[in-house]
This record gives C-alpha cells, sequence and structure tokens, in this order.
C-alpha cells in the first residue's frame, strides 16, 4: 500500500541561531513516529503547495492525500484546498482544516479547469518565497477570497 498524505497541521517558527525555519509537529510528540518531531526534516511534512507541486510534476499520486475518516476530501481537491489555506496561514489569517473559500468548493465538485489549476501553481510558486507582499497580493483574486465570515 502506497504510503498516505494525511491532513495535519504543523507550526513553523524562525530559529535565529539555526538561521533556518523549523518546523515542529506537537501532536506526535513523543510517539515515535519520526526521529525529531521537535525539527521535522525534509519530506517529513510537506505543505499544501510543496504537495501541489509534487501532483503537478507526477512525482505523488493525489489520491493517497486526504483527511482520515472521510470519503470526499481526499485527492487533487483536498490538497488544491490545503495550497490555498497556506497563504492565509501565513498571513496569519489562521484557518481550520474545514474552512473553505474562493472556489475551493467547486473544486471538490470537480467543477474547475486548467485556469484554477494554473492559480493554483501561482499559489504554491509564491508561497515557496519569502515574499510577504506577493501573499497579500493572492487575496485580491476572488477564487482565492478567504470570507469574511466562516462557516464551518
Amino acid at each position: 500500500m502506497a504510503e498516505r498524505g494525511l491532513d495535519h497541521w504543523i507550526t513553523e517558527y524562525w530559529d535565529t541561531a539555526l538561521a533556518r525555519w523549523v518546523r515542529i509537529d506537537s501532536e506526535i510528540l513523543g510517539t515515535g513516529h519520526v526521529d525529531r518531531p521537535e525539527d521535522l526534516a525534509p519530506g517529513e511534512f510537506v505543505t499544501g503547495g510543496e504537495a501541489w507541486v509534487q501532483y503537478r510534476s507526477g512525482l505523488i499520486d493525489p489520491d493517497v492525500f486526504g483527511v482520515t475518516g472521510t470519503g470526499h476530501a481526499w485527492g487533487r481537491a483536498e490538497i488544491s484546498g490545503n495550497a490555498v489555506r497556506d497563504p492565509a496561514v501565513l498571513c496569519k489569517l489562521g484557518t481550520l482544516p474545514w474552512d473553505g473559500g474562493g472556489r475551493m468548493t467547486a473544486a471538490y465538485e470537480d467543477k474547475t479547469g486548467p485556469g484554477y489549476d494554473r492559480l493554483i501553481d501561482t499559489v504554491a510558486a509564491v508561497c515557496a518565497r519569502d515574499d510577504p507582499l506577493s501573499l497579500t497580493r493572492l487575496f485580491a483574486y476572488e477564487d482565492l477570497a478567504v470570507p469574511q465570515r466562516i462557516v464551518g
């Protein structure tokens, strides 16, 4: 069976002594799932944007990415949904895993096309850079809009 990419949220912080971002997974501290959950190794966690880039490059099977215990939150739409949430989180507009906005619902209903995929390509590229202005500019796209009021 292929390894699964399960929806999961982590914390990332800038460590001045190491001069790099450190990813920590507090949910699995002390479980032995990974060697160092307090400093995740590259590839032990991928963001929505990173998973999207891997999917678009043909490096992963999108159908192994999703939310445990659901039948609908798997595949390409789940990856794109997480990629859309990435800029919100990076701009401190914390969302919950089930929050949606823009065209996320349409993506789950398979009602988006190549244009939306290219927009998610842009989102993934912007989130991979350290460019706060470009991040905030993403919110100008109606397809990425974070609702004023989120109802889950």
